[in-house]
């Protein structure tokens, strides 16, 4: 898959890889999702920096690439995600998502098989199977109402799990927080798990690949921008809390979200909380895993 349709995802920045599966409560209605997202807002807060052992030699060029990705963010994500968050109806965004999640599960589904796990690829088989047909091609996630919840893998994940270390810390020209092991998983070997990309990509239809890719950085974008916006007033070094979140987001979901070594924060993926999209933050019980 041609990397040109990776970088093209240039709606889905740093706050995304930052946050991944956002935990705003928008199932339950416009009323539930302002309140989640203020209680978010004062947990992300208390995520500042720990301490904790950093390796980032780039720090100067991460820097000044995260601050053009500020800018990014400021001239075209924020505004564009914020009035799809005023004028499209919550259940429809939800719907949205939903979608985009059942748009994902090969990727998922080929980790989990990579990684010797095989419990967790037959429920994500399931839920695909169950969504793609009676949740009408994943906009009702008729699975999760079942009891099989959603997580997610990617190959830097399976990476991981066969032992390479996540190296040095990396700021990718918008895209955002990373390192070596996680981008070459997530731009080079996960486009390969995408029977959809992959098919676009072959019939020489890039240009509905790429709007596929931006559309999707605006939905996950636009779930979490209240939240990243509450850390940004609040950090005393927002660079610094980012570097932070998505270094202890990585970990746990190496670890199927059994580590979590902040207080309860939201989970973008590109992710700082559950990635549960109907439980509220302010529920979570920082001794329980994770549901990814």
């Amino acid at each position: 898959m041609k990397l040109v349709r990776e970088i093209g995802v240039i709606l889905p920045v740093f706050a995304v890889l930052v946050f991944g599966q956002p935990a705003s409560a928008l199932a339950d209605g416009p009323e539930a999702a302002a309140n989640d997202q203020s209680a978010a807002g004062a947990m992300l807060a208390q995520a500042t920096p720990a301490v904790e052992e950093i390796n980032d030699p780039l720090e100067s060029l991460n820097r000044v690439i995260f601050d053009f990705n500020e800018v990014v963010q400021d001239a075209i994500l924020r505004p564009v995600t914020r009035f799809y968050n005023d004028t499209v109806p919550a259940t429809v965004r939800q719907g949205v998502s939903n979608f985009i999640n059942n748009l994902n599960t090969p990727v998922t589904l080929a980790n989990d098989i990579l990684q010797g796990e095989g419990q967790r690829a037959l429920q994500t088989f399931g839920r695909a199977l169950v969504n793609s047909t009676y949740g009408i091609f994943g906009f009702a996630d008729l699975a999760g109402e079942l009891g099989v919840e959603r997580h997610r893998e990617d190959f830097g994940q399976t990476l991981a799990v066969y032992g390479m270390g996540e190296g040095f810390y990396l700021v990718l020209p918008i895209l955002g927080p990373s390192n070596p092991r996680d981008a070459i998983g997530k731009l080079v070997v996960d486009p390969y798990f995408d029977p959809l990309g992959l098919y676009l990509d072959n019939t020489d239809r890039e240009d509905i690949a790429l709007g596929i890719s931006a559309f999707k950085g605006v939905e996950e974008y636009a779930r979490i921008v209240e939240e990243l916006d509450q850390v940004k007033k609040t950090s005393v070094d927002y660079y610094a809390a980012i570097r932070s979140l998505y270094r202890q987001k990585r970990k746990t979901e190496i670890h199927n979200g059994s580590i979590l070594e902040l207080p309860p924060i939201p989970d973008l993926g590109y992710d700082t909380v559950p990635d549960d999209f109907d439980r509220s933050l302010a529920g979570i019980n920082q001794n329980q895993p994770l549901a990814r």
